[in-house]
């Protein structure tokens, strides 16, 4: 059994992406990086998904040049996607005015790294509203070569954003 087949296409309820922007500027107004993360679930060689994660307390840690997620917090997320028998897709996470949308030295050092593994980053603290993906930085971490960032071709490719609303919020922390 291969747990991380390769994917071609992501889909994504609308909702998921505006829920995201919601959550990472409630941080990007008081100056910090935010985030959120997709849990859904591979079939074939799609992603397609269902749930979106928010973390909250003090496992995670938002400045506004650093993010970090406390090892016990990221296991109360692998609790959640192991009851709910779901995998983690991917996250979106903010970066601030001039930092750009590259993965920074940290993302790439101490991010998740799993093949196939979805990595956004949304520019200006995810204060600018409906941003289009293709303002985002999207990275896919491929076997073999690790992180690499898509051009817009292929993002309009491979991410898909379905109109709809379907998507259960999950808020994680304290």
């Amino acid at each position: 059994m291969n747990f991380f087949p390769a994917i071609e296409k992501w889909f994504f309820p609308e909702f998921a992406i505006h829920e995201a922007f919601r959550e990472m500027a409630r941080d990007g107004h008081e100056g910090r990086e935010g985030i959120a993360i997709w849990l859904g679930n591979r079939v074939d060689s799609n992603a397609k998904i269902s749930r979106i994660v928010l973390l909250r307390g003090p496992g995670v840690i938002k400045q506004p040049d650093l993010l970090i997620i406390e090892p016990w917090l990221l296991n109360e997320l692998t609790d959640v996607t192991i009851d709910l028998g779901v995998a983690i897709i991917g996250h979106i996470h903010s970066h601030g005015p001039y930092y750009g949308t590259d993965l920074s030295a940290p993302d790439r050092r101490y991010g998740i790294v799993v093949p196939y593994y979805l990595s956004m980053i949304a520019p200006d603290y995810a204060l600018r509203e409906n941003t289009p993906i293709t303002d985002c930085g999207v990275h896919i971490f491929e076997p073999d070569v690790g992180y690499r960032r898509l051009p817009d071709k292929e993002i309009k490719k491979r991410i898909i954003i379905e109109q709809s609303n379907q998507l259960d919020v999950i808020t994680i922390g304290r």
